[in-house]
């Protein structure tokens, strides 16, 4: 459990971050900040991939996952900016 715990907030702070270079908000999100978008991508990034049925799934630390929660970042980032009706996050 505690490893599940860990591994979620490691690929949630390395995939908050890359969406955040990516989407240009880095400099505005602090660590923290990354792992909850980071964890939340991998969430939406998994539902949405498996709604498509391709499949995917944040299943420890290790690639697919990264992608899967980045993915999932990039698409919440872009809502957020659509709901708050700025080009900041």
């Amino acid at each position: 459990m505690l490893w599940t715990i860990i591994g979620w907030i490691v690929v949630g702070a390395i995939a908050g971050w890359l969406a955040s270079i990516v989407m240009g908000t880095n400099r505005r999100q602090s660590l923290t900040e990354d792992i909850i978008v980071g964890v939340i991508g991998g969430i939406v990034g998994g539902f949405i991939l498996n709604v498509l049925d391709i499949g995917g799934e944040v299943s420890g630390i290790n690639l697919v996952s990264i992608i899967v929660a980045f993915f999932g970042a990039i698409i919440l980032l872009l809502i957020l900016r659509a709901v708050r009706g700025t080009a900041q996050v």
